[in-house]
């Protein structure tokens, strides 16, 4: 149990207490508490806590909460959504949505509206003329239009990488502090469509300032339990690293999921009955309308503990006629207090989620205490939302490598200045990936920010959605590598022009097969060595390599063979690894396969886009005895769908495991969810660990649940759990990790094993929204072929950690390859030398004209490693004796001595905007302020 006010946001001793004013003469103003106290205090809000209406104590207040879900893409694109296209899909039309809530706000003071998406606003706010402008910001200062979480877009949380959830929260919470200020800063997280929640989401948002976290989905076993118990609100501590409460974010579970009560929805989509008044009327429905609205909020009033509760009143795209909501709600309203003369104790009141969230500071209570997260969700007995962690793998591999790209992007920006974004090879800039601008509106809004939404990343979008974000992810792609062509260009004094070959993944390069003598640039995005091997196709069968001083180097020319035809046998490869006087051995992957089930006579439900449902819990061997060919590598050819390349690298401890699966077949009428699984004589004892969001790590157990006694209804299903960058099971002595290149779904159902799964491909709609079956086509439209990369390591627990960090860091922020004809360039760096191997360079990325924003993170928990969990003082202005730790910058000795704590986020803060921003000085740059 936790005292109420620990949820609640406060600030770090000797910090100023920043307050303004709004036009409607109500102070922003801060109450400050000390950092070391468990008590942080609300920030008071004047444009949302003192504008909010006043409530009634001695009654049931009922907080309706006007709002509209407004998906950055699902069964339409994101452009088809706002402007309302292809309504014979969905009828959706965003530009219309704002429109109308802004015209109706002004028609009544009390009225209120919270909106989400960024990305749609901000698209929405560069087409309004200077009146309309000056009549929304009246409404942000009033309080009585509310952004809510803030992002360009409301991410998913499984699927999700915690470097570009970062990102795509700075795009959408700066654009809102650039337009409106503090009264524009949301102060509630909200999350009501996303398919399981992750811990370190909560974090996030916690370090970034956020009051409270809402959302709706949530486990139907979890739900009734918290419902019986009164816990349907609770304190998420969200970190086992950041000191308490750091990381503690007060988190609700909204009643209804995002919709309105049943009865009650007033939007032009919805059938419901409107408030009909006129006593004369044969239809006159008050008296029902308000019987059955106050047993509604007393069956409510029963799940939660305060004598406040809230009710979404909206959902999908609803408000494109918002008079039809706001006449009927203020009828509403009216009439239910009208029955407080006739005894009635419900006050109903036009609200948001900050109000809702200070009424309950206010009432003082003691709240439970949440400290596992909420994967993975259930709708029902048989229906587990864990398909999705994999559902278009080729899109979550392409959305990851875009965010290394990205972030080389953003780095050399900075590195090579004015003339990277305007240089030799013309004009390029990485704000079609992240930042908004208006060069090139066509390409808005920003794919990478678009790319983390909850049916983008996560593969639960339709087939020409899931095209519509690869082909934004390629647009951004292009703009990128002539910033980076230029760039390149300055800092190695070499603009012959280089090329990048984006299809290495399939052996082709053009450039490396048709020229006798070429250059290789490899531009390294992380802040310290990495050893990285590179595989390039040519057409000769020897070849000289030297480095950039003329030194040759190892390299090897191996002819591809097929293993149909050259193969050494049939046997299953084992390997087996010695740890510190012990040995365990591990079994090259079984590689096999769920039929997926098309609903039985248990329940109708189908494996989808969001659902996995086998038809049997035992995995069918795709080959038990592989075809085996070896040459300076073990490949094993399973099926003619499905092989395998295993490489073991000089001096590397970690086995590489390249698997090529598809075209899926599925002529026998069977969808097939297509599994790698890793098997060894570790005693995991049906306990394994799964990252969150690349993060901090989460004990699993099989058949478990640490917050209620779980009925578990589809053992494989419902033992699957989303990684972002890796997963492993240990016992006493060993440890087996795996880390993965994309986000996927993974399990232990065995004893001593892992099971990853790769591809799938279906053939039936699970009934969520969708509605078309998961099957990607590929090139000939037979099935999409995919190809990733898993690296093993098998380590002592107590070490596992110092390897398997930065190998997953490395596998995000991959080096970047360019080619160029003839010889080398020289050599640069943009470091002397390299920050602790604790620590993480997060961000360099240009903030503006002449700022720098920089962020530091340290990468290890607080107790995963002897040698590196411990606080690490970072000196940005004192390098070692006779080096220049940075060698394009120079800082003022107030803010860049930074201490970085075990799994702190940002350095020296603990909120998102605490990052180090560099402004140009004379003679140099220096960092003004930790903003």
């Amino acid at each position: 149990q936790t005292p109420a006010r620990a949820f609640t946001r406060g600030t770090k001793v000797g910090r100023r207490a920043s307050s303004s004013l709004c036009k409607d003469g109500g102070a922003r103003g801060v109450v400050r508490a000390p950092r070391s106290a468990l008590l942080r205090l609300l920030l008071a809000r004047s444009a949302g806590f003192g504008s909010c209406p006043a409530t009634k104590p001695k009654m049931l207040n009922v907080h309706l909460v006007p709002h509209t879900h407004d998906d950055v893409g699902w069964l339409k694109t994101v452009d088809q959504y706002y402007y309302g296209g292809r309504n014979d899909i969905q009828h959706a039309g965003v530009q219309y949505i704002l429109d109308s809530v802004v015209a109706a706000l002004q028609k009544d003071p009390a009225r209120r509206f919270i909106y989400v998406e960024t990305a749609f606003f901000y698209r929405w706010w560069k087409q309004q003329n200077p009146s309309t402008r000056r009549v929304v910001t009246q409404l942000v200062e009033q309080g009585r239009l509310e952004f809510i979480n803030g992002g360009w877009c409301m991410s998913d949380e499984a699927t999700t990488h915690y470097s570009a959830v970062i990102d795509q929260m700075t795009l959408g919470l700066r654009f809102l502090n650039d337009t409106f200020g503090e009264c524009g800063r949301p102060r509630v997280a909200w999350h009501i469509d996303p398919f399981g929640h992750a811990r370190e989401h909560a974090s996030l948002f916690a370090q970034m300032g956020f009051d409270g976290f809402f959302f709706g989905r949530l486990d139907y076993q979890d739900k009734a339990r918290r419902m019986k118990a009164r816990e349907m609100e609770m304190v998420w501590r969200a970190s086992q690293s950041l000191k308490p409460p750091a990381a503690d974010l007060f988190t609700g579970v909204l009643p209804n999921g995002y919709n309105p009560p049943p009865g009650f929805c007033w939007d032009q989509s919805c059938s419901d009955a409107p408030v009909q008044d006129d006593p004369d009327l044969d239809d006159y429905n008050v008296d029902m309308l308000v019987a059955t609205f106050l047993n509604i909020a007393s069956a409510q009033a029963q799940v939660y503990k305060t004598n406040h509760i809230v009710m979404t009143m909206g959902s999908d795209f609803q408000y494109e006629n918002a008079n039809l909501w706001y006449k009927n709600m203020d009828k509403l309203i009216r009439y239910v207090n009208a029955q407080q003369a006739n005894g009635s104790v419900v006050n109903v009141l036009y609200s948001t989620p900050s109000c809702y969230l200070q009424e309950l500071h206010l009432a003082n209570l003691t709240w439970p205490l949440k400290t596992d997260d909420f994967f993975p969700y259930a709708d029902d007995a048989h229906d587990f939302w864990t398909g999705y962690f994999t559902s278009r793998p080729a899109l979550k591999r392409y959305e990851r490598l875009s965010n290394s790209l990205l972030q080389t992007c953003n780095q050399l920006e900075v590195l090579g200045g004015a003339k990277s974004r305007s240089g030799p090879f013309g004009e390029g800039h990485s704000d079609t990936m992240s930042k908004f601008c208006t060069r090139t509106p066509v390409t808005d809004p920003r794919a990478m920010a678009v790319a983390q939404h909850h049916d983008a990343v996560s593969g639960t979008e339709r087939q020409h959605v899931a095209y519509d974000y690869a082909k934004r992810l390629a647009t951004g792609w292009a703009h990128c590598q002539v910033l980076v062509r230029n760039s390149l260009a300055v800092l190695s004094g070499s603009d012959v022009p280089r090329v990048f070959c984006e299809n290495l993944n399939i052996s082709v390069c053009p450039l490396t097969e048709g020229s006798k003598k070429f250059s290789m640039n490899v531009y390294n995005p992380l802040a310290r060595v990495v050893t990285w091997s590179v595989r390039l196709p040519v057409n000769g069968t020897s070849y000289s390599v030297t480095d950039s001083n003329g030194k040759e180097m190892d390299s090897q020319v191996s002819v591809c063979v097929s293993s149909s035809t050259d193969h050494s046998g049939s046997q299953p490869v084992y390997f087996v690894c010695v740890v510190e006087g012990s040995s365990f051995i591990a079994k090259c992957p079984l590689c096999g396969r769920y039929n997926a089930s098309g609903g039985d006579a248990e329940s109708r439900q189908a494996s989808g886009a969001y659902i996995f449902r086998p038809n049997s819990s035992t995995p069918i061997s795709i080959n038990q005895n592989p075809n085996i060919s070896t040459l300076q590598e073990v490949r094993q050819q399973f099926s003619p769908w499905v092989s395998q390349v295993v490489r073991l690298y000089n001096g590397s401890r970690e086995l590489e495991l390249e698997w090529t699966v598809g075209p899926v077949p599925v002529a026998d009428g069977l969808g097939k969810e297509v599994i790698t699984r890793l098997d060894s004589n570790i005693s995991s004892a049906g306990y394994f660990y799964t990252d969150s969001n690349g993060r901090e790590v989460m004990e699993r157990r099989k058949d478990y649940r640490p917050t209620w006694d779980l009925k578990q209804t589809e053992p494989i299903a419902g033992n699957y759990y989303p990684i972002n960058s890796r997963a492993f099971i240990k016992d006493g002595r060993n440890q087996m990790t795996v880390v993965t290149d994309r986000s996927q779904g993974v399990s232990s159902i065995y004893n001593g094993s892992l099971e990853i799964m790769l591809h799938r491909r279906l053939l039936h709609d699970d009934v969520r929204g969708v509605e078309e079956p998961l099957s990607e086509p590929g090139e000939f439209a037979d099935g999409l072929v995919v190809r990733g990369r898993l690296l093993v390591m098998l380590t002592p627990p107590e070490t596992a950690a110092d390897m398997h960090r930065p190998l997953a860091q490395g596998m995000v922020l991959q080096p970047m390859l360019s080619f160029q004809e003839g010889a080398l360039p020289r050599n640069f760096s943009g470091l002397q030398a390299a920050l602790p191997p604790a620590v993480h360079l997060l961000t360099v990325s240009q903030w503006s004209n002449d700022s720098v924003l920089l962020r530091l993170e340290h990468q290890y928990e607080s107790s995963e490693s002897k040698t590196y969990s411990l606080p690490v003082t970072v000196n940005l202005q004192t390098p070692p004796p006779g080096k220049s730790l940075c060698s394009q910058w120079r800082f003022a000795p107030s803010c860049c001595v930074c201490s970085v704590d075990s799994q702190s986020l940002f350095a020296n803060s603990a909120t998102a905007s605490d990052a180090a921003v560099l402004t140009k000085q004379q003679g140099g740059r220096m960092c003004s302020s930790w903003n």
